[in-house]
């Protein structure tokens, strides 16, 4: 039996899918479908119960245990201001969900996030020794809620007191299938391709350093049947335990993902650079890139798609299709 938190979400319905495609349908999802279609994520998928959050304790009390915790769910919004309802969502459900895998020996895998890294001064590298991970700063309370966590992970795993595999992913810029239902939060495929398509001008924001010419700023863009792909060989490699990175350790600019959209459509593309909002000039973030040396180092030898492969995997099969879910 899997447990899949957020798994109608969308990292954990791709998992879901993956599993599918494995021939396993004795999942537990634990998620709130809400108002929001999430239901369509899961729509074509086999399951054995979808749990709400509410009702995870009482789940967790009947249950002697399982194959793997896919941990997935969280209040995910980086501009979200209550403190509490992080607190309790990203902390206090995942240190819950740990300490019963600890118990019953079921392992462990959970979405951490680059978010942890804050503006990127202190480098990408996935180091979970004490010193690195204090000299973090994140920028926002949804990445301070990830890094709290992992920092808290770490520690109960020093003190032997961990599951049996834990695994805390810090995902980098996913873009897939099934992420429609999250309105602003959706990756710039998902807000862009329609409009390229209709040959309508995409805008970019202008940058405001010296160093970066406007629309090259960069991003680890990194598709999500690699993220999916990366937890099912962890899941095969009981060994393997700690904080990874994971993205594609190659950043590319957003002038590169709207002309590989332009180019998955065939489609010329054009650009119009507009000013950044004041607001965020702050705290914007003009490079991220994954140090992928741990999980390489681990036996992960699978590649990764490239940005063009990946953007037009997503746009032709889905994106484009009647049916955009996976």
């Amino acid at each position: 039996m899997i447990i899949v938190t957020g798994a109608t979400g969308f990292i954990g319905s791709n998992i879901v899918a993956d599993l599918n495609e494995a021939g396993r349908s004795d999942i537990i999802l634990v998620d709130d479908l809400g108002t929001c279609a999430k239901w369509k994520n899961i729509a074509k998928r086999r399951f054995q119960d979808v749990v709400l959050p509410a009702e995870l304790d009482a789940l967790l009390d009947k249950l002697p245990g399982g194959d793997v915790v896919y941990h997935m769910g969280a209040n995910s919004s980086t501009t979200a201001t209550d403190g509490d309802a992080i607190l309790l969502n990203n902390f206090r459900t995942s240190k819950h969900l740990w300490e019963w895998c600890a118990r019953t020996r079921t392992p462990l895998i959970y979405a951490s996030s680059a978010a942890t890294y804050g503006d990127g001064a202190r480098g990408f590298k996935d180091d979970q020794s004490v010193d690195a991970l204090d000299a973090l700063r994140p920028l926002n309370l949804y990445g301070w809620s990830k890094h709290a966590f992992d920092k808290w992970a770490v520690a109960q795993s020093e003190a032997g007191s961990a599951p049996p595999q834990w695994c805390g992913l810090k995902f980098f810029n996913v873009y897939g299938p099934n992420e429609s239902h999250k309105g602003d939060m959706r990756s710039l495929v998902a807000k862009n391709t329609a409009a390229v398509a209709a040959g309508e001008t995409i805008r970019l924001f202008k940058s405001h350093r010296d160093d970066f010419l406007d629309g090259q700023q960069l991003r680890d863009f990194v598709f999500v049947k690699d993220c999916t792909r990366v937890m099912q060989w962890l899941t095969g490699q009981p060994k393997v335990s700690g904080l990874f990175n994971l993205g594609t350790g190659l950043a590319r600019s957003f002038t590169d993902l709207v002309h590989a959209i332009g180019a998955a459509l065939d489609k010329p593309v054009k650009i119009e650079f507009i000013d950044m909002p004041e607001s965020i000039r702050p705290n914007y973030q003009y490079f991220t890139q994954a140090d992928m040396a741990k999980l390489r180092g681990a036996g992960y030898e699978q590649p990764f798609y490239s940005l063009e492969a990946g953007v037009a995997d997503y746009v032709q099969r889905y994106l484009m299709q009647p049916d955009i879910y996976r």
